[in-house]
């Protein structure tokens, strides 16, 4: 018996893009929270800074995701109130996973839809698409900065198997998940291979709109932008322009997209088009905003990825030609 056809208007793409974008929101703001708490001494567990637990939490950390429970035998009296404390640690990075699952599937469909994205077209869905994909790309990159990550997780892991005799259902693949992403662009450029295609499309669809917004105060008055003299009988007429959704897209939000967008698929900065954009984005600002208060320094950042990729000396190079 044949499975159901495949049948592109059936596939709900732009309400499953308005939810996963929705939903990746939410879970910046937990994965930012659980960095800040950990980071602060007031706020983290108190079994984290226990000076009696110091050499089991940097065994968990060292031998991390595959941990001998027998040389952590000092947690044992403590396991029911390491799985109450880290419960909502452990299952909000659960809850990544599943993002992260759902977040794949929905790429790998509209990759085989062959969608034709293109942000002067179909506005809502390409600025849906880019919105998710550049979430999705802040959050492995946030997940990388949770400073005890593996000690959560490894702790929680290690104290429910010893209340339950087995490991959490979840925890083989987070494992992995963490180590994948650690750090984060190298696995994040292997994932967006096979999405390199829809991807890229959708960026160069953005030289339409990104350099006529992005223009320096000189050439505003060269052009003569602003001035209510220098065509007096156009006072009257109203602008039109086929692309005005695109009109109302911070300049942040489009220099995200092209930064995020490009590093993944940096294979594709070989074209012109493509390189044009890059340049005029990493020359407009020098910080990338991660969520609230975490930034990256945009610059450094590509470069220090750049220059573990072998055979880009050129590409670090035009990198450094933007600072």
């Amino acid at each position: 018996m044949s499975g159901r056809p495949f049948v592109v208007s059936q596939q709900k793409l732009a309400e499953k893009l308005t939810i996963l974008k929705d939903r990746g929101v939410g879970m910046l703001t937990r994965i930012y929270n659980i960095k800040k708490a950990c980071g602060d001494t007031k706020s983290k567990p108190s079994f984290l800074s226990d000076k009696s637990l110091e050499s089991s939490i940097k065994t968990v950390v060292r031998k991390f995701p595959n941990v001998d429970l027998k040389s952590l035998s000092n947690i044992h009296p403590i396991r029911g109130e390491i799985v109450k404390s880290l419960s909502l640690y452990y299952y909000t990075f659960v809850d990544l996973l599943d993002f992260k699952d759902h977040v794949s599937e929905l790429l790998t469909t509209i990759d085989a839809c062959q969608i034709s994205l293109d942000i002067t077209v179909n506005f809502q869905l390409t600025s849906l698409y880019l919105d998710l994909t550049t979430i999705y790309i802040q959050l492995m990159i946030l997940l990388s900065r949770v400073d005890d990550r593996k000690a959560v997780l490894g702790l929680f892991n290690a104290a429910y198997e010893m209340s339950q005799n087995q490991a959490d259902p979840s925890f083989p693949r987070l494992g992995q998940m963490v180590i994948d992403y650690d750090p984060p662009l190298k696995k994040l450029s292997e994932e967006f291979v096979p999405h390199t295609r829809t991807l890229t499309h959708a960026l160069l669809t953005l030289s339409a709109v990104y350099p006529r917004r992005n223009l320096s105060a000189d050439q505003w008055r060269a052009a003569q932008m602003l001035s209510l003299v220098s065509n007096p009988s156009q006072l009257l007429n109203p602008a039109h322009t086929d692309t005005m959704p695109c009109e109302y897209l911070s300049l942040e939000t489009l220099e995200k997209w092209i930064v995020f967008g490009f590093l993944l698929c940096h294979t594709f900065l070989s074209h012109e088009a493509a390189m044009d954009l890059w340049s005029l984005a990493l020359n407009s600002s020098w910080t990338t905003v991660l969520f609230r208060d975490e930034v990256i320094y945009t610059h450094s950042y590509v470069q220090t990825y750049f220059e573990s990729i072998k055979g880009y000396g050129k590409k670090v190079g035009e990198v450094k030609e933007c600072y």
